[in-house]
């Protein structure tokens, strides 16, 4: 197993997720094992069925519904901590050469998952294992811990027009 790089994706503007599931993308045509993490989501977005088409890819939800609008509920912390148990495990372990942690940084602003928490999974992570970091809110602490930042800065969205989010594309 060669070095694996731990990469952040934050910052305000769209295409996080997008990143990072064009990086598992390449990494699944290249026979490697991806493993999927997803905070706060619970909905069945459009990229979760890419399980269905792979193998070598596994896709979990660690959310109920989506929340944003409001506080978290106990359950929706208690999935998050359930999240990081597993994710814990899976960035110790060399099953999967990719580990992206989709919108962990939002579970973490709620208040869902701690500072520690987060740079504990990069103390404890297989140093073989790549891990993909996702969200807004990044604390800036994790910035040296990481290989490559990326901030996404939104100058312009057709949301603002009052364009929603579209299957396939957003969603």
């Amino acid at each position: 197993m060669d070095k694996g790089y731990v990469h952040i994706y934050t910052g305000n503007g769209k295409g996080k997720t997008t990143a990072a599931f064009g990086v598992a993308l390449r990494s699944l045509m290249a026979g490697k094992q991806v493993y999927v993490g997803q905070f706060v989501k619970g909905m069945k977005y459009s990229e979760v069925a890419l399980e269905n088409l792979v193998d070598n890819l596994k896709v979990e939800q660690y959310g109920l519904d989506c929340f944003i609008e409001k506080d978290p509920t106990e359950e929706d912390t208690a999935r998050a901590r359930q999240g990081y148990l597993k994710a814990l495990e899976i960035v110790k372990s060399s099953r999967y050469d990719l580990v992206i942690l989709d919108e962990i940084f939002i579970a973490y602003h709620y208040k869902m998952l701690s500072l520690e928490d987060l740079e504990e999974l990069l103390i404890q992570r297989n140093p073989g294992v790549e891990v993909i970091m996702t969200g807004r809110y990044c604390p800036e602490e994790l910035y040296e811990r990481a290989d490559l930042v990326t901030e996404m800065k939104e100058i312009k969205h057709y949301y603002q027009q009052g364009v929603l989010s579209r299957k396939g594309i957003d969603v």
